[in-house]
């Protein structure tokens, strides 16, 4: 079961967006990720591990990416995310 929490005791798990929405990824509590980019739902998806800070996703098809929480803030493959605030 991946680790889903920072060293702060902060939950990851939920929803994290580009500044312009364009980009939305979904960290689901099961170990699973949705990635939805513009008007395509489910884009990408696939597992994600979470250590300490750092996320590494293997999407359905063996593609695999990278990131890092910092700041309440997910960088990640050259982008930008900021947790979603419902």
């Amino acid at each position: 079961m991946p680790n889903q929490f920072s060293d702060e005791g902060h939950s990851y798990i939920g929803m994290w967006v580009t500044r312009d929405g364009y980009i939305r990824h979904e960290l689901l509590p099961n170990g699973r990720y949705d990635e939805a980019r513009g008007n395509k739902l489910s884009a990408y998806q696939g597992t994600y591990t979470i250590t300490e800070n750092h996320i590494d996703y293997v999407d359905d098809t063996g593609f695999t990416a990278d990131g890092d929480f910092r700041n309440d803030v997910l960088y990640h493959a050259g982008m930008i995310l900021y947790r979603e605030i419902k």
